[in-house]
């Protein structure tokens, strides 16, 4: 926006140091996976001379994109930290995955950060743009963070510049499209055989200032014959767009008398209504052309990072409680003040062990202080999942992370981000705070993880390392959540996609040497008796010696839902022992915990035992215990035993375009809808009733059912009979062998 062209280097390697809040731009990268975010976090850093050449994603080269993972994969799978320096500041840009499965990281790089750049692929179309990044951008809407546009792939062929204007108005404007405004029309080269124009620069629409990428200068240049016009359209309606967040009101009557206002005026306008979150504007960036010393568009970027983008003192720290929930007062961007922090990230190095990525948000952070260290405990729902723990710990030696690279820190003050080894049981989402004045920061939320997966150890030497291995990884990732199902005895991961479960297998593989193989996921499913039945047990033994003796008979009938296992006892006249009545009941129950029919638990039944027979000598608690276990078993052979499955109550979010189909396939799960509402922002909330069987792997078909605009949360309603035919389906996959439900 200004005529600054150089760059400023930071300290060794390129990493700066800030000596105060003021100095400091914490700024996101968001976008969907290929939209070009990596690569522009490299021309940034190269632009600004922290990296000597900006590496490329194809060839595994870039800063952000350093894990094994992402290297294999090409594409960011965890929130990365590149810190550049420009004009006396230091920007700490935070790399996230574009990924849907990898929301979480990006949820962390938005609590890390004071602004955002949302990076468009002009190679998207408009669905494409408005699906994948329209609930981060109101995201930021609700916490008022900053925002600008960043359109990239324009140097491709079928690209519109224009086209991409209008596409991000639509998107992000809202109800006030002049509010997305490009600042620059790029500038094209002569058309190649393709018949494709490629981008050489950008023209600034306020100053009309050409940047010249072979030498580093700024250079008046006048428009091609044929930009002229749409040049002068676009120029007028953005003076018209910045006048109109400006607060001086005598502006627009300057403008419409005529008056040919000033560029610095103009600017400064703007670059208040950058700040204040009214006023978000598109730029675009491509990668050097040969012979130019940055990339095309990154200058740009950083002044508009350092003088548009607020500083961390104009942000509002989280809200705090003490450790118990009392609240307290609002922290204060002030280096002088007592230390509030968040870990933001957890990761685990071979070598360091656990490194925690920390956002101090008050006080300044040294080495060697002894802080409190206090977390939630809470899983990605926002329900305890394990007990809220807090220790009193010492910090080791700070870093400033550059990509996989460490550097030394003295401090880090009141805004800034760094890095901290070994903080004992540190997790993601804790907090740092004073040792005689502790606090709690309150949590972010993430989405709730809702596809299953179930693992076990592969070998025996796998058998010790898993639940660590599994812990660790939950305390790094909180979009992770694991379940121990005391129904079915699994142990299940879950996760937010397919490639969050990939992800999440290869690092127990790769980081802490755990092999595990994965089954398929089981229901938790019921048995009860449809009707009425008795049935006898008769456990008689004699072989010689002390015999087995144990009569019992017993009637079964069905209770509502919800009502148990219930134990009668109407024997009279003695005919079973008082001390022999509650083996029988332990039989029972033994095996109604291991099932009749298919091999699930009985429930919602009462079992009455009217009548049996005892030996004096032969009698005893095992052979009591076998006959009520046998009785049960034939009454269950005299009536219908029916399945149970559990069913949830699924709420849809989509857009209007997708609520007939998303209502098709619930019903196709043998769902039953039982109600729609409207939701701003042109969506609908879908209501339904689905069996959970039908929904395992419904995180996945819903993506791919509305072209990942839909997301959804389900509930435990009720269990509730199962079809006959999906209930034979069910005893057939049992009998030979394979998990089923």
């Amino acid at each position: 926006m200004g005529d600054k062209a150089h760059a400023h280097p930071g300290a060794a390697g390129g990493v700066p140091a800030a000596g105060h809040p003021g100095a400091v731009r914490n700024v996101v990268l968001v976008g969907p996976s290929g939209s070009g975010k990596t690569t522009l976090v490299e021309a940034l850093a190269a632009a600004a001379g922290a990296v000597n050449r900006a590496g490329r994603v194809e060839d595994g080269a870039t800063v952000s994109d350093y894990d094994d993972i992402e290297r294999r994969r090409r594409r960011s799978v965890q929130l990365s930290l590149v810190p550049v320096a420009w004009d006396g500041c230091k920007i700490n840009l935070l790399d996230t995955p574009g990924y849907a499965d990898f929301v979480g990281e990006l949820r962390a790089g938005l609590r890390a950060a004071d602004a955002a750049l949302f990076v468009v692929s002009a190679a998207q179309d408009a669905a494409s743009v408005a699906a994948t990044t329209r609930a981060a951008w109101e995201e930021c809407a609700l916490v008022g963070m900053e925002r600008a546009i960043v359109v990239t792939h324009l140097d491709t062929a079928r690209t519109s510049y224009r086209e991409m204007n209008r596409i991000c108005a639509d998107a992000f404007g809202g109800e006030d499209p002049d509010a997305v405004l490009p600042l620059y029309l790029p500038v094209l080269g002569p058309e190649g055989a393709d018949g494709h124009a490629p981008l050489t620069g950008l023209t600034g629409l306020l100053s009309r200032r050409v940047l010249d990428y072979s030498s580093g200068e700024r250079v008046e240049l006048p428009p091609a014959p044929d930009q002229e016009e749409p040049l002068r359209a676009a120029r007028d309606r953005l003076i018209e767009g910045i006048i109109a967040e400006s607060e001086d009101e005598s502006l627009m009557d300057r403008y419409l008398d005529g008056e040919d206002l000033d560029v610095a005026t103009l600017i400064a306008d703007l670059e208040r209504a950058v700040a204040r979150g009214s006023f978000h504007p598109v730029l675009t960036a491509a990668p050097a052309a040969e012979g130019a010393r940055q990339g095309i568009g990154t200058v740009e970027l950083l002044e508009l990072i350092t003088r548009g983008f607020p500083t961390p003192l104009e942000r509002t720290p989280p809200a705090v409680t003490t450790p118990s929930g009392e609240p307290r007062p609002a922290p204060v961007c002030d280096p002088g003040g007592p230390l509030v922090a968040e870990i933001v990230k957890t990761d685990s190095d071979p070598y360091v062990g656990r490194v925690s990525l920390v956002r101090v948000f008050s006080g300044t952070l040294r080495p060697d202080d002894s802080v409190h260290l206090c977390g939630h405990g809470l899983d990605a729902t926002g329900h305890a999942s394990r007990p809220c723990h807090e220790a009193e710990i010492r910090v080791g030696a700070l870093t400033s992370p550059f990509g996989r690279r460490q550097y030394a820190l003295d401090r880090c003050v009141a805004g800034d981000l760094a890095c901290v080894a070994r903080l004992g049981g540190a997790e993601t989402g804790d907090t740092l705070s004073p040792a005689d004045d502790p606090v709690l920061i309150e949590p972010w939320s993430t989405p709730d993880p809702l596809l299953p997966l179930a693992v076990r150890a592969h070998g025996k030497a796998d058998e010790d390392k898993l639940s660590q291995g599994l812990a660790r990884l939950v305390a790094e990732d909180p979009t992770l959540r694991l379940e121990q199902n005391p129904d079915t005895g699994q142990v299940v991961l879950w996760c937010l996609g397919e490639a969050h479960q990939e992800v999440a297998l290869e690092r127990l593989r790769s980081r802490y040497g755990v092999q595990v193989d994965t089954e398929a996921h089981r229901v938790p499913l019921r048995e009860t008796f449809a009707g009425r039945a008795a049935g006898r047990g008769r456990h008689v033994k004699q072989s010689g010696g002390h015999g087995q003796f144990a009569i019992c008979e017993i009637e079964v009938e069905p209770l509502p839902p919800g009502s148990g296992i219930e134990f009668v006892d109407r024997v009279v006249g003695g005919s079973v022992p008082r001390r022999f009545i509650l083996s029988v009941e332990k039989g029972v129950r033994a095996q109604a915990a291991r099932g009749l029919a298919a091999g699930r638990p009985l429930v919602d039944v009462r079992v009455t035992l009217l009548d049996g027979k005892a030996h004096s000598v032969d009698s005893s608690d095992a052979a009591f215990q076998t006959a009520g276990a046998l009785a049960l078993r034939e009454a269950a052979s005299d009536t219908r035993v029916q399945l149970l499955e559990p069913v949830c109550e699924v709420s849809v979010l989509v857009p209007d375009d997708y609520v007939g189909p998303v209502m098709s396939d619930l019903s196709g799960r043998r769902g039953c809808v039982v109600g729609t509402e409207q939701s701003p922002g042109g969506r609908t909330l879908v209501r339904a009733q689905v069996p959970e069987i039908e929904v395992g792997r419904y995180a996945v078909d819903l993506r791919s059912l509305s072209h990942g605009t839909g997301r959804f949360d389900r509930a435990y309603a009720r269990h509730e009979a199962m079809p006959p035919h999906v209930a034979d389906r069910v005893r057939a996959e049992r009998e030979d062998g394979s998990p089923g439900a």
